[in-house]
């Protein structure tokens, strides 16, 4: 991808290593802005149609809160049965007319590949925050972001690194777009934790194998942990599944807590969950007990998530150069900027 500003974000498969690192490069130049140390009104005047047809909290918000603190204005619709997509409106007049009322547009869908047939009716840049069970693209950049965060820390690089992924990989995009990511760096040790049923898709193993990475695919937690720099959990996607009772059937079958990850784990193998995490009893994939371990990234994961799509709408907006010339000071007291 050579060119951000105006274009579409809707698959990691655009992206190569130099977009990736503008995108993170311009990421980095966000903290000071995300922890209210400063403000920016680069976008004053700008606005953000952020259309979630299926539930979302963290994304729907965090494109929101990225937005403003850009200085722009959002404007939501929320649930298929509040738009017109439920009176047979197609997504192509949908773009035509909301991309009038926007400058840029985030958008999640339950459909795959619903968001690039969005795109095709836009006037203005679209950003895929998920479309079914296909990509989630923004997430998988906050996620290789962290990565690259975490292993630094240690003095590790991506490339070389190890990755255990786990629970539901046929239905969790996080992973699909992730590992495509993944396989554009070297040397990369995969371990795939999954019952069979919930295996990665062909194409995505493909993809691995074709970058000359190895991989482990397995039903079994202990004992396929121990050399992991990266334990990457998934929870059972149900809304994916054709019954409320097939999903069921996988629900608690993978559950990390402070016992088994000291028995199977490096004491510093880092923890990540693209969240919701299902803390119901029944599954309690990630337990609690976790909380306070300094492993545990999954709430700097969140916090990264901000990061990355302040980046990507100043830079699809063509203001990533701007940020200081239409800087401010906070006027009110910040917990966050006491950090």
């Amino acid at each position: 991808m050579t060119q951000f500003e105006g274009s579409h974000i809707l698959s990691v498969n655009q992206l190569d290593l130099d977009a990736i690192n503008t995108i993170f490069n311009v990421a980095h130049k966000m903290t000071p802005y995300a922890l209210r140390e400063k403000r920016t009104k680069v976008l004053d005047g700008a606005i953000l149609g952020n259309l979630f047809f299926e539930p979302s909290t963290r994304t729907r918000v965090s494109f929101g809160c990225a937005f403003n603190l850009l200085g722009g204005a959002v404007r939501e619709t929320v649930g298929m049965g509040a738009s017109s997509l439920s009176k047979g409106e197609s997504l192509y007049d949908t773009a035509r007319v909301l991309s009038t009322y926007s400058d840029v547009i985030a958008m999640r869908h339950p459909d795959a590949y619903s968001v690039e047939e969005f795109s095709k009716g836009s006037r203005v840049p679209v950003i895929n925050g998920g479309d079914g069970s296909n990509e989630h693209p923004t997430q998988a950049l906050l996620d290789l972001f962290t990565i690259q965060k975490e292993l630094a820390h240690a003095g590790r690089d991506i490339s070389g690194m190890h990755i255990a992924l786990v629970g539901d990989l046929k239905y969790g995009r996080t992973v699909h777009s992730l590992s495509r990511l993944l396989c554009m760096y070297k040397d990369i040790q995969f371990t795939l934790i999954s019952p069979s049923e919930l295996a990665m898709p062909d194409y995505v193993i493909a993809d691995i194998e074709k970058a000359g990475h190895k991989i482990t695919i397995t039903e079994q937690l202990e004992g396929n942990l121990n050399q992991a720099d990266i334990l990457y959990l998934t929870r059972i996607q149900e809304e994916r599944f054709p019954s409320q009772e097939e999903a069921n059937k996988y629900r608690g079958k993978f559950r990390l807590n402070h016992a088994i990850y000291t028995q199977h784990c490096k004491s510093n193998t880092v923890i990540m969950h693209p969240l919701p995490r299902d803390s119901r009893e029944a599954a309690n994939e990630l337990d609690n007990d976790l909380n306070s371990h300094p492993s545990l990234a999954i709430f700097r994961q969140a916090d990264n998530g901000l990061l990355i799509r302040m980046a990507l709408f100043a830079l699809t907006l063509g203001v990533e150069n701007q940020l200081e010339k239409y800087e401010c000071p906070v006027n009110w007291y910040s917990r966050k900027a006491d950090r």
